[in-house]
């Protein structure tokens, strides 16, 4: 798989505009993905030189088969300074190690920690796990 790294610092469009890689995640998350418009915000804040963080992703002849985002949070030490927003995979090619490796390209290229969240049923909570992610605490929420 080729990795194309793209972050505010490098400035790199690379060909793929944000709309096309917020529709790849939004088709290939399927029940654990956000709305188009959230996808798209979230691909703004990486983009911007103030925030910041990476979006990788991962071809295959050319092809999009992986979208890997990760953010800034801006913070350290009592939150961890990256948080893991968006991993999807193609869903015609799943099983094949693609996931694994495009979550391995972003902890390599991502300076600090990195936080996750992942629902209790969601496979990918296995390569979470294999890759050294722990699940220290309990995430509550109050949705005003």
């Amino acid at each position: 798989m080729e990795f194309k790294q793209i972050n505010p610092k490098t400035g790199e469009d690379l060909i793929l505009t944000n709309q096309i890689i917020a529709q790849f995640l939004h088709t290939h998350l399927e029940e654990y993905g956000d709305e188009l418009g959230d996808i798209l915000k979230c691909i703004d804040y990486v983009m911007n030189p103030m925030k910041g963080g990476n979006i990788i992703v991962g071809l295959v002849d050319s092809k999009i088969v992986g979208v890997v985002i990760v953010t800034n949070t801006g913070m350290k030490d009592f939150i961890p300074e990256n948080i893991l927003v968006y991993i999807a995979i193609d869903s015609s090619q799943r099983g094949k190690g693609y996931g694994k490796e495009l979550m391995q390209k972003a902890i390599s290229v991502t300076k600090g920690n990195i936080a996750l969240h992942v629902e209790p049923n969601n496979p990918a909570k296995i390569l979470y796990e294999k890759l050294g992610f722990t699940n220290k605490y309990l995430e509550m929420r109050l949705i005003k």
